[in-house]
């Protein structure tokens, strides 16, 4: 764990990784199988990171690749095997899209990750990174592009799909030149170190991937018109949001 951060920063950046664990469990129809896959992993990132095993940085490809690159292949399964199809045409789009509320959060732990010297600027919002607006917008567009179980403006959300997914690959890409691998370009006075640790490994390994998840999700389903409407056995917030 980064010594020099304050503890309330990892105390609110964990609570961040249980909400987005949350929403996405229940934007998919087989919530309690995701909920243990899911869990299963970020434990065991938690083990890794601990172990100090992403503390080597001088390997190539990095160490860091373990953190990152099973998720990436989960993803592209899910994408060409026939029962990976079926788990995503499942998937609510109305809460797969509130899930970008948590990158507001995440941009604040950011911010003070970078205040703490963990990370460089050019990865907050005072910087290059702008991914705030889409947690920022999530809650708009779920308003204007949806009305019951139904997508209302398919146009409107596919573009903020595509639009969210660019900030989202933006920020990705600065955080890993910034890093301080073997092919860093940028940040060498600060570089971002805060990945390597425990709990902020969470950030790529799993938010990172469940947000780009989201919008591949999101995307293809609105290109090929695939079941559009809401599955009913999927989380449904606008009963959540009527027992408050």
């Amino acid at each position: 764990m980064l010594l020099n951060v304050p503890m309330y920063v990892a105390i609110i950046f964990v609570a961040i990784v249980i909400l987005s664990l949350y929403l996405f469990a229940r934007s998919t129809k087989n919530e309690n199988i995701v909920l243990y896959v899911c869990s299963a992993w970020v434990v065991l990132q938690a083990v890794i990171a601990n172990s100090g095993f992403y503390l080597n940085t001088s390997t190539l490809p990095p160490h860091f690749a373990l953190a990152v690159a099973p998720a990436l292949l989960a993803i592209i399964i899910l994408f060409v095997t026939k029962g990976g199809k079926r788990f995503i045409d499942n998937i609510d789009l109305r809460a797969i899209t509130l899930l970008s509320i948590v990158r507001i959060p995440v941009e604040l732990v950011l911010y003070l990750l970078f205040v703490n010297k963990a990370i460089p600027q050019l990865m907050t919002f005072a910087g290059r990174n702008f991914d705030i607006i889409s947690g920022i917008t999530a809650t708009i567009i779920y308003f204007v592009c949806f009305k019951g179980n139904n997508v209302i403006n398919k146009k409107l959300l596919l573009l903020w799909n595509i639009i969210a997914l660019a900030l989202l690959l933006t920020i990705v890409i600065n955080a890993l030149l910034s890093a301080p691998f073997r092919f860093q370009q940028f940040a060498f006075d600060q570089p971002n170190i805060a990945i390597l640790y425990f709990p902020y490994v969470w950030l790529p390994s799993f938010v990172v991937m469940i947000v780009l998840f989201s919008h591949l999700v999101s995307i293809r389903r609105l290109i090929t018109n695939k079941n559009l409407q809401s599955p009913p056995m999927a989380y449904n917030l606008n009963k959540r949001i009527k027992q408050l």
